[in-house]
């Protein structure tokens, strides 16, 4: 008996440290509002990156970028992407892209902190960057690589330096701006003649702290903000993110359980811009300058706090939320406007159920009037002067045809409180006939007719002759048309094009479609089956709108794909680089063979990757602490199990 207490007396001491080794090489990483320092400006984190890795693949995009027919598309742009720069940039940085992709297993985080900068002091401090990446049982694999980044970056003959921030050791290393791989400079389009001018430009030279604390990549070129960082993860009494009053409300309303999110401390940045031109003379530039302070505060961005975006995947869809923190009592200029009015958002049964697009918003367009003016008058007198002096002249030009025109009466006092605006699918499978599909726009008025009439007489606003101005009468209706000035692709004949309007139910209808038009005054007599009986549209508007909900959007994303598909097959199955993609393919510094990076040709039936999607639904409105812009994107019918 005593030997065996002995012997536990023996063993226990051992046991105890062992469990002490085990338990501090698993150490858990304290959240991003745990360990950012109280003067973050920006920030971006992923608070677990396997556990949205793993969401994401079971997500309907992650399920189509593993499609077997979706392998070939997909494979060609993965090659020539490894091809052009992620094999050249490897030899170029000498490192190997494989062994870093695996290191993310934890937090995520990217965030930029205030650390003294001013804006107004170029000489000054600058913002802190700052990268914090959790590995987890990959810590090991994190210091192999440092250690021979390191290594690489002695051989390559950079300077180099240590120094330990709290005894944790980072490697310090100075980057001239001359020293971005050709790579990199290739994907920004430079050019050797301009490669060899910048590198006889005096060059900038900036430090980055690179190192590890527990399973933590540190990497940042501030080594005051790193050293807040370290100070809370040692338990140190530092003001934290999760200390600012912005913040944690956010945290508490949009952060939880989110897969990914962002915040920016707006109130900081308006501030700090407020100040750019406090030694200015603000008259200096003549009657129409102005203070970067006036446009602040007249815009409403002086009463702005925070601006908060989360994202998150679930079993039912993906949903994400942007929040603008700008209170009610402080809510004034373009927030004022956005704020909208609380009233009915579904689609009006008129809306066909073969709508591709929907958008309904409740904004008050006398109020709205009415702040856009004082704006305009705040920020810069002889500019409101300006836009009243310029509505005087078209209403003395109107009254010469209608002696008892008002500008302000006929017109802004007849806007209303609802826009709607919906599209169908294009009438033809190209590009051009995509970007033109029919669509119609309007325009709720307590006295249409009336607000009709004072479009007509105000043509000159809008550079148009009043005898240009067509009508004719459909169904007891009258429509008025005018032409539109004519535009086409380069080396293509330009196809003469109108508009039309014509009012109906409360509204003032506007469509360069003549038929989408018709369609609309007919909706009075004859219901088709309508938008909003779409299965599944009622359950999927719950998860974004509410009693403060004055914006609401769909998008049919199943039939979207299918006819961007089609046109992409038809327009762009050759080397000649035309049309939606021509900017993409000029960014890459590969215009003209589009088709080397995508190949639209090796896509299965659009049919097959229509599955994938369902559709998308948007709601917006105003809560007494901000704006709320929230979206979801229920999963296909077909990958439920």
């Amino acid at each position: 008996m005593y030997n065996h207490q002995k012997s536990m007396k023996q063993i226990l001491p051992l046991l105890a440290a062992v469990f002490s080794l085990t338990f501090q090489g698993s150490a858990t990483v304290l959240p991003a509002e745990k360990l950012l320092p109280d003067d973050t400006l920006v920030l971006f984190s992923i608070p677990d990156f396997a556990k949205a890795r793993e969401a994401y693949n079971k997500s309907p995009q992650g399920q189509l970028w593993r499609d077997p027919s979706f392998q070939p598309f997909k494979d060609k742009f993965v090659n020539k992407f490894k091809q052009e720069y992620i094999s050249p940039l490897e030899r170029d940085l000498s490192i190997h892209i494989d062994d870093y992709t695996s290191l993310p297993q934890g937090q995520f985080t990217l965030a930029v902190t205030q650390n003294g900068w001013n804006a107004k002091d170029k000489s000054g401090p600058v913002p802190g960057l700052l990268l914090l990446l959790d590995t987890k049982d990959k810590s090991s694999q994190l210091k192999t690589n440092l250690a021979d980044l390191k290594k690489k970056w002695v051989d390559a003959g950079k300077s180099v330096r240590t120094e330990k921030i709290r005894d944790v050791e980072f490697s310090i290393i100075t980057i001239s701006s001359n020293d971005l791989p050709k790579t990199l400079k290739t994907a920004a389009g430079s050019s050797e003649s301009k490669d060899d001018a910048d590198a006889k430009a005096p060059a900038t030279k900036k430090e980055i702290y690179v190192g590890q604390a527990e399973s933590l990549l540190i990497l940042g070129n501030s080594s005051k903000t790193i050293e807040k960082v370290l100070a809370s993860m040692s338990g140190g009494s530092v003001k934290t993110i999760g200390d600012v009053p912005a913040y944690a409300a956010n945290q508490n309303a949009l952060f939880r359980d989110a897969s990914s999110f962002g915040w920016v401390n707006a109130k900081a940045l308006v501030d700090t811009f407020s100040h750019l031109d406090d030694d200015s003379d603000s008259n200096s530039g003549g009657p129409f300058s102005f203070k970067m302070d006036k446009v602040l505060t007249a815009l409403g961005l002086k009463g702005l706090s925070s601006l908060a975006l989360s994202s998150r995947f679930s079993d039912e869809g993906g949903q994400a939320n942007l929040f603008i923190g700008v209170p009610e009592s402080s809510r004034v200029g373009i927030f004022k406007i956005l704020a909208g009015e609380p009233k009915e958002y579904a689609p009006p049964a008129f809306v066909p159920a073969d709508a591709l697009k929907f958008h309904r918003w409740r904004m008050d367009g006398q109020k709205a009037w009415a702040v856009l003016q004082q704006m305009v008058g705040d920020i810069s007198p002889p500019a409101l002067s300006l836009v009243k002096a310029q509505l005087s002249a078209a209403e003395t030009e109107a009254k010469d045809k209608n002696p008892d025109f008002d500008i302000n009466k006929n017109l802004f006092g007849n806007l209303g409180d609802d826009i709607i605006s919906y599209s169908k699918a294009p009438k033809g499978d190209g590009l051009a006939d995509l970007n033109s599909a029919p669509s119609l726009f309007l325009l709720g008025s307590p006295n249409a007719e009336q607000l009709a009439g004072a479009l007509k007489n105000i043509m000159a606003l809008v550079g148009q002759d009043a005898g240009s101005l067509k009508e004719r009468e459909f169904l007891g209706h009258k429509i008025y048309t005018l032409p539109l000035p004519a535009t086409a692709p380069k080396g293509t004949k330009a196809e003469p094009r109108t508009l039309s309007y014509a009012c109906s139910g409360g509204y003032i209808a506007f469509s360069s479609d003549p038929a989408m038009l018709e369609e609309y005054l007919r909706s009075s007599q004859a219901q088709g089956k309508s938008l909003r009986e779409t299965p599944g549209l009622g359950d999927a508007t719950q998860k974004v709108a509410g009693s403060g909900t004055s914006l609401f959007a769909y998008s049919n994303d199943s039939e979207n794909i299918r006819t961007t598909l089609a046109a992409l097959k038809k327009d762009l199955g050759s080397d000649d680089v035309t049309g939606a993609l021509g900017p993409i393919a000029a960014a890459m510094g590969k215009q003209g063979k589009i088709k080397d990076w995508f190949d639209f040709s090796l896509l299965p039936p659009a049919e097959s990757l229509a599955k994938y999607f369902s559709f998308t639904v948007y709601g917006g409105g105003a809560t007494a602490d901000g704006l709320m812009l929230k979206t979801f994107s229920p999963v296909p019918p077909q990958l439920k199990k």
